[in-house]
């Protein structure tokens, strides 16, 4: 056992190398651990910490909120019109590429903050079970293990997305700025397969522009907020769309597919 280990516990170094047995022991072995609340990151944040599956601490109270976030998003997009003279293939095109950046512009200008606890042990094992009983070769699976990584609600995962929300926070952006920086996000001329691409691109830097001259008069002195916030919203393309879903939503839909609910609250007028 190294070093780390003796003094911290830490086994991640030695992860991948461990017997199929030793990794069911580890697992089964966390049931025994207490419950762990994370606002911030623990004192010894090692690997394996990091990669934690966690979930929300009162889903009942941040779930029901984080949903009205998501039907005044969708209500944007319908609000805006040069998006809704877009064809619908477009349309269609930004709500999936576009639709977790404005989400999480809405969480960041209601100020909705959330703690997370440990997820239960069981669904890691259940997991690790189901995965030992996938075919093993078809470069396909490993793609879709890879994704459901990512997608997996992780300590780190959650440290990144409060990251973003903290540093909107202390941008202490106004309404029109968020309005202007959500049309910003949402018309991505890097969308794939955009009919519309070139025209897209024109309505971003449309909405950049409104930005800046809304900027101007509020921050005469302040050169630089321009940049950043720019800068601050390309952090949120780093937050994968499905441990959004996962984290906020799974709870309330259960298997349902939210891309599919989005569509409907999209042209439902």
């Amino acid at each position: 056992m190294s070093y780390t280990e003796m003094t911290t516990g830490c086994q991640c170094s030695d992860y991948r190398s461990q017997k199929p047995n030793a990794i069911l022991f580890n697992i089964l072995s966390q049931t025994q651990r207490p419950s762990l609340n994370y606002s911030s990151a623990p004192p010894h944040s090692c690997h394996c910490q990091m990669l934690r599956t966690v979930r929300l601490t009162t889903p009942g109270d941040t779930c029901p909120v984080a949903s009205g976030v998501l039907v005044k998003t969708v209500r944007f997009m319908q609000s805006l019109l040069s998006f809704r003279q877009l064809p619908a293939r477009d349309q269609l095109a930004l709500l999936r590429g576009c639709w977790a950046p404005v989400f999480l512009l809405g969480l960041a200008q209601e100020g909705v903050d959330f703690q997370v606890t440990d997820a239960p042990a069981a669904s890691m094992l259940k997991r690790i079970l189901l995965e030992g009983q996938e075919p093993r070769g078809p470069e396909g699976a490993e793609s879709e293990r890879a994704e459901s990584d990512q997608a997996r609600p992780t300590l780190a995962a959650m440290q990144k997305l409060k990251s973003c929300l903290h540093k909107f926070w202390s941008l202490d952006l106004t309404p029109k700025e968020y309005a202007y920086l959500k049309g910003a996000v949402l018309f991505d001329p890097d969308v794939p397969q955009l009919k519309s691409a070139a025209f897209i691109e024109g309505l971003q830097r449309e909405a950049e522009r409104a930005l800046r001259e809304v900027l101007t008069p509020l921050h005469p002195q302040d050169k630089g907020r321009f940049s950043r916030i720019l800068l601050t919203a390309s952090t949120l393309k780093s937050i994968n769309p499905n441990f959004v879903i996962e984290l906020f939503f799974r709870p309330v839909i259960g298997p349902a597919d939210l891309f599919e609910l989005l569509v409907e609250m999209l042209f439902s007028c």
